[in-house]
């Protein structure tokens, strides 16, 4: 149909242009005081969206704005052609085998509680083990103590290491016959730490475990390929890589999709239905009941392209540049603790840090007259906490738009926030 390829589905690989690939952000541009531009480290909760991601959500109320897969009249026609072509661009994006093994969630969590719902529950009996790590974010725990507090299940965990890696021996050891499914994230979101799943992946395969990976913090950052790693399900965000929020993926191998229960019941799940039975539609139809949103799947679409252009290696390159000078940068200020791997080659973009005498709260807010945001806390990962015994951290995460002068000025206002607190005498 003509007059719908408003962003291309193949797009040119261009150079990483630092400068324009920050014009491309008007957020960027504004001041969070008079005088005061906005510094934006705050990357591992949400991402800034470019102006493309920003018309294409436009474009698709202004023009197109109907319900999907029902109507026979143009602009449900033109919608559902777009939503699709959403699902097919993320398919290749983590080279899916096949674009029907999409499955449009609202994010991360919800995608992880999915496969505990509509997989596990239906699979997994008392006794058997699930492994995950103590680097999870909260929704890669709970919805597993809620299984194991319902159905018997074994809870098992491999341990954090003092340095914020994985301790590869004890997982050796846990993972073996009664290993039903090993559910890890591929990169911390506290502390930045990338897991080794050519290691784990393998290990739980070689028991006829299923995989689960988060990759709310991987996908967006370096090249993933679920054919490549051998995992069975995978689950992230769009918000998390320039696209919007209220859109995420769990992507399944489709055999064992199609052996799944539905999540939810209701419109567009169904193949039919009568007042005695119901019969379900085809994968992934199966697991998008109601309206979806339609909108912002499809805007989540021109993020990717975005990504594309960009290319994820030439991504991870600059990330990896920015987060290597901040570990330099950061441990040259006095008081300042960093957590997690020093080698920048371990870990993602993400920086949690403590200032000796200063809660995280209070660097947060001190920060933030200097217009940097970052995010303080726990990070939805607690136990990640309990092991470092600290009760929250300043956290600093870096995207393709930020620069090393950003750091700089990271590095100093943290200076001001000691002496202000009376540190440095």
């Amino acid at each position: 149909m003509t007059g719908l390829n408003h962003a291309p589905s193949e797009t040119q690989r261009l150079p990483f242009d630092l400068a324009r690939i920050r014009r491309d952000f008007p957020i960027l541009k504004r001041e969070v005081a008079p005088g005061v531009p906005l510094i934006y480290l705050d990357n591992a909760a949400t991402s800034q969206k470019p102006v493309q991601v920003i018309a294409e959500l436009t474009r698709y109320y202004r023009d197109h704005n109907a319900n999907i897969h029902r109507g026979v009249h143009t602009l449900s026609v033109e919608s559902t052609e777009l939503y699709e072509a959403a699902r097919a661009k993320v398919a290749r994006f983590i080279n899916a085998p096949r674009t029907e093994e999409v499955i449009f969630t609202r994010n991360t969590t919800e995608s992880i509680n999915l496969v505990a719902h509509a997989w596990a529950r239906k699979f997994l009996a008392a006794g058997d083990e699930v492994v995950i790590s103590e680097i999870e974010h909260h929704s890669n725990i709970v919805p597993w103590q809620m299984l194991r507090d319902e159905r018997g299940i074994v809870l098992r965990y491999i341990p954090m290491l003092p340095d914020g890696t994985l301790d590869l021996e004890v997982a050796r050891k846990i993972i073996g016959p009664r290993t039903k499914l090993l559910a890890i994230t591929a990169m911390s979101n506290a502390l930045g730490s990338i897991v080794p799943l050519e290691v784990l992946v393998p290990l739980a395969k070689a028991h006829g475990a299923t995989v689960l990976v988060d990759g709310a913090q991987s996908v967006p950052h370096m090249p993933v390929d679920v054919q490549a790693l051998d995992i069975d399900f995978l689950a992230f965000s769009s918000h998390k890589m320039l696209g919007p929020t209220g859109i995420g993926i769990l992507w399944g191998k489709m055999a064992l999709l199609e052996a799944m229960d539905p999540f939810m019941g209701g419109g567009d799940m169904i193949l039919t239905v009568s007042m005695d039975r119901s019969t379900w539609a085809d994968v992934p139809a199966k697991f998008e009941a109601g309206t979806p949103n339609v909108a912002d799947a499809i805007a989540f679409g021109a993020a990717i392209d975005y990504l594309d252009a960009l290319g994820m290696d030439a991504v991870r390159a600059h990330e990896r540049e920015v987060t290597d000078y901040a570990l330099r940068r950061l441990s040259d200020v006095p008081g300042v603790s960093i957590f997690g791997p020093m080698d920048a080659d371990l870990r993602g973009g993400v920086i949690s840090f403590e200032l000796e005498d200063v809660h995280p709260h209070d660097i947060g807010q001190v920060l933030d007259t200097y217009g940097i945001a970052i995010r303080t806390g726990h990070h939805c990962a607690q136990p990640v906490m309990s092991a470092l015994n600290v009760p929250a951290t300043a956290r600093a995460s870096f995207y393709i738009y930020n620069t090393t002068e950003e750091v700089e000025q990271l590095a100093s206002a943290l200076q001001a926030v000691s002496k202000f607190f009376g540190g440095g005498r």
